[in-house]
């Protein structure tokens, strides 16, 4: 099997405060360690349930976060960014058996996480269809277009609950819950464990119990904390303003969809 993992931190354990997710502060080295560490408990599932290949995205703020020392001899990091529009899974494509992911947090305008955010801090949130938009079904929605299987998250509880509406088959691994600005989370050893076996339990299901429906028409609405952005975002051929602060954009396309986000933001 070849299998990718994208990972993200505001979802990993213990994860409270924006000081614990930013390489300038001095919180931020030991919830990183906690960031790797659960991608290699994860990258471990995989390998005992048969994986064979295993690639990796660091998908936090520079891209520049796990210690690949640390994970099997079998992986690839992918660090950085590209600028490719698939983002958080830049190089998935048909070729990968399962996607997993790692670390992952509610959308924003969500109180389930006091870090929920989606893709970018600079706005209040991102709806799709009307429902918030979290990073977690932007890119399983690019997985079905590509028919690549999402089979495992570990985050919050909240983007937990979220998953399961969207495939009740998914594995999920619930490392802590929000509570305003605090955490209630597990011990950070249980959830690596919780995670290993999480994975191997994912990847021994039937692969066609984890099918995504995407919707037949995509309508895209972003709210801007700054006038400024939602002026800028206008320039967009197809974007229309809703109010002074949000912008909508619709296709029938999800990667026309996929592409506008990446400009708008």
């Amino acid at each position: 099997m070849k299998i990718y993992i994208s990972a993200d931190i505001e979802g990993v354990t213990g994860v409270t405060h924006w000081d614990e997710t930013e390489k300038s502060e001095a919180d931020y080295k030991e919830f990183t360690h906690q960031m790797t560490l659960e991608v290699k408990a994860a990258c471990e599932g995989a390998i005992k349930a048969g994986a064979e290949e295993i690639w990796v995205k660091d998908a936090h703020d520079s891209g520049r976060n796990i210690d690949h020392n640390l994970l099997p001899k079998n992986t690839k990091l992918i660090r950085g960014w590209s600028g490719h529009m698939f983002s958080m899974v830049q190089e998935l494509d048909e070729s990968f058996d399962a996607l997993i992911f790692i670390g992952y947090h509610s959308a924003g305008g969500t109180d389930d996480n006091p870090l929920s955010h989606t893709m970018n801090t600079n706005i209040d949130y991102m709806k799709l269809n009307g429902e918030y938009l979290s990073e977690f079904l932007i890119h399983s929605y690019i997985a079905a277009y590509l028919n690549v299987p999402v089979v495992f998250l570990s985050g919050e509880l909240g983007l937990c609950t979220e998953v399961k509406k969207v495939n009740e088959n998914i594995v999920t691994v619930a490392v802590k819950e929000g509570r305003g600005n605090s955490t209630i989370s597990i011990h950070p050893q249980l959830a690596l464990e919780l995670i290993k076996d999480g994975v191997e339990e994912s990847l021994k299901k039937d692969f066609s119990l984890y099918k995504i429906e995407l919707p037949k028409e995509f309508d895209l609405e972003i709210k801007y904390k700054q006038h400024a952005d939602a002026l800028r975002a206008l320039n967009y051929k197809g974007a229309e303003a809703v109010d002074p602060m949000r912008v909508r954009y619709k296709s029938k396309d999800l990667i026309e969809i996929i592409r506008a986000t990446r400009f708008l933001l």
